[in-house]
């Protein structure tokens, strides 16, 4: 008798702790964070979305996306993304990776010289101007950011397709660009869909 009371009593305090602690760290917690995070920092706690004039969201801040037509040919009058491995089209938040391919791979390496050359054609500069991030994907796929370097090259390009002044346009451009976190990690950047949003408010 003495082992069954024991054996009960044993596992009566483990039910009793495993709904304690559900409650406490999987209702409790949530709660509180959540809340935390509504409160402190609402955009980023949901989602960091951008949004159009209308208020509508357009995307987020953290994952890129492409700017292309139906048959997935890029358009002229929108900055554009640096290349995406994720998924089938790029860009796939479900399948969020890189290619995995060295870069002495042949693929690779051909995929980097086809890109070059069509970026050039497409901006109407030459080759040799096309910045690395240009014609590589990231490591993630979902990267919303370009290099200054690659957003300058496309000013000419989009100012023509929308007959806009390439004055305003490059200013645009450069009001948009990110230092680096903290003053000294990573690089200077420029966010695509945020860059692409303020260039459409300047037509609205």
């Amino acid at each position: 008798m003495s082992d069954a009371r024991t054996t009960l009593r044993t596992t009566g305090v483990a039910l009793r702790a495993m709904l304690v602690f559900t409650l406490l760290l999987g209702v409790v917690y949530t709660v509180v964070v959540t809340g935390i995070g509504q409160l402190a920092l609402p955009w980023q706690a949901n989602g960091s979305l951008v949004r159009d004039t209308q208020g509508e969201p357009v995307g987020s801040a953290l994952i890129g996306q492409s700017f292309t037509d139906a048959k997935g040919n890029p358009l002229p009058q929108w900055f554009q993304p640096r290349p995406s491995a994720a998924g089938k089209t790029g860009y796939d938040g479900t399948s969020s990776g890189g290619s995995n391919l060295g870069p002495e791979n042949k693929d690779l390496i051909t995929a980097i010289t086809e890109r070059r050359a069509q970026i050039a054609a497409f901006n109407g500069v030459s080759p040799d101007e096309v910045p690395a991030d240009a014609v590589t994907a990231s490591g993630s796929g979902l990267d919303p950011h370009i290099s200054p370097a690659y957003a300058l090259l496309q000013v000419d390009r989009v100012a023509a397709a929308r007959d806009l002044p390439a004055a305003t346009v490059r200013a645009l451009v450069e009001a948009h660009i990110q230092s680096r976190d903290l003053g000294f990690l990573g690089e200077p950047r420029v966010n695509v869909l945020e860059l692409n949003q303020a260039l459409q408010g300047l037509e609205d």
